[in-house]
């Protein structure tokens, strides 16, 4: 057995990567469903900016931000499977999620940086990853 029959360390690092993006995104998700009923309870910000081109009531923030995060939640749950529309739906949830907190600046900066970070890296993770490669080179062994 050579040595390039092993899976790359940068594919064993992406698949791990996976799996932890995985629980990311069911975190991710969880949590802005949290923060989504949070701005329709209490309809306040910790950061008030001066006037901004996508304002949206709290409201309706906070409706984008429950049905994200139940999307967001539901997309990394299905990612456990490693199955390819799963890997599809992550990459444009995380994409879609991304743009939701840019949009959420404003009102919560350190929060959406957090989670904008987090969004890149699963993206990252789930973009590289190849299991059919890796199961490749495990039944040649």
């Amino acid at each position: 057995m050579s040595v390039s029959e092993y899976p790359s360390t940068k594919q064993g690092f992406a698949g791990g990567t996976s799996m932890a993006a995985a629980v990311i995104m069911v975190t991710v998700g969880i949590i802005q469903f949290f923060q989504g009923i949070a701005a329709v309870a209490e309809n306040e910000v910790f950061v008030v900016g001066v006037e901004y081109v996508y304002k949206f009531d709290l409201t309706t923030w906070g409706w984008i931000h429950i049905v994200l995060g139940a999307l967001v939640a539901i997309v990394g749950l299905a990612l456990f499977t490693g199955a390819t529309w799963a890997r599809v739906s992550a990459i444009i949830v995380a994409a879609i999620s991304i743009l939701a907190n840019f949009l959420w600046l404003p009102y919560y900066p350190v929060w959406s940086l957090v989670i904008i970070a987090l969004d890149v890296v699963v993206i990252w993770a789930v973009s590289t990853w190849n299991p059919e490669r890796v199961e490749r080179r495990e039944h040649s062994q």
